[in-house]
């Protein structure tokens, strides 16, 4: 039988690369989350200054223009606060500035669930490989909540020590938990569409392909939509 999360984090820290990152991987379950009760933070690592394929393209611009888009997003998802950190597309690495970042966010938003990208998950089929920064990404993010933001010795002046209770692995290929976005899905949907640089003129395509996807996920968890995770219980 899959397991299927019904419970609502009381604060929940969603940490990935790139702008868009978030409401591709776990729109729907952040958006179940806020409008639950619970208070969701967002952290968007990487620029979004090379997200694009248009040489004439203008890096600062288009990392002004995403940021605004992660505002936007953030607020058709309901979250509770969203941070950027700036980092250049192609420059996240796994290193020790970056860990001492992502636990002084932990220590400071104190969240029972962190989502973050699997960094594990590297082939998808013959087609796609997993972009180098979800991977640092995760690894880093990993890092920063287990042992290092619980543990008071780890970077002491980042604030009070902090245990995270679990943590969901988006983009897994090994999905063992599922949360019903049922009714959330034309949410997530919606925060997308904020993603317009990404996107182009977004319409009802859109709309139809995040079902189509929520769909699979949803016949897997025995709902009509769901988003699936590598789900780790670090707190029983």
């Amino acid at each position: 039988m899959p397991d299927l999360v019904d419970a609502v984090p009381a604060r929940a820290l969603a940490v990935y690369a790139h702008p868009d990152d978030p409401e591709v991987s776990c729109g729907g379950t952040l958006a179940r989350w806020a409008a639950g009760g619970a208070e969701v933070h967002v952290v968007v690592v990487g620029r979004g200054d090379k997200g694009s394929s248009d040489p004439s393209a203008d890096p600062p611009a288009l990392a002004e223009r995403r940021a605004a888009e992660v505002t936007a997003a953030a607020k058709v998802l309901g979250v509770a606060s969203h941070y950027l950190l700036g980092i250049p597309d192609g420059e996240i690495e796994n290193t020790m500035a970056l860990r001492e970042q992502l636990v002084r966010l932990v220590r400071e938003v104190r969240p029972d669930a962190v989502v973050c990208p699997d960094p594990t998950a590297v082939f998808f089929g013959t087609r796609y490989f997993n972009h180098r920064d979800h991977r640092e990404l995760g690894w880093a993010t990993l890092d920063a909540v287990a042992p290092a933001a619980a543990n008071p010795h780890y970077f002491p002046d980042a604030g009070a020590a902090h245990q995270v209770s679990s943590v969901y692995l988006s983009g897994t290929l090994e999905p063992d938990a599922w949360v019903d976005i049922s009714g959330v899905v034309d949410r997530k949907a919606e925060a997308l569409m904020c993603h317009e640089s990404q996107l182009g003129e977004p319409g009802e395509w859109l709309r139809q392909v995040v079902r189509q996807r929520a769909e699979e996920g949803g016949r897997r968890a025995g709902v009509a939509y769901a988003e699936g995770f590598r789900l780790l219980r670090l707190v029983d």
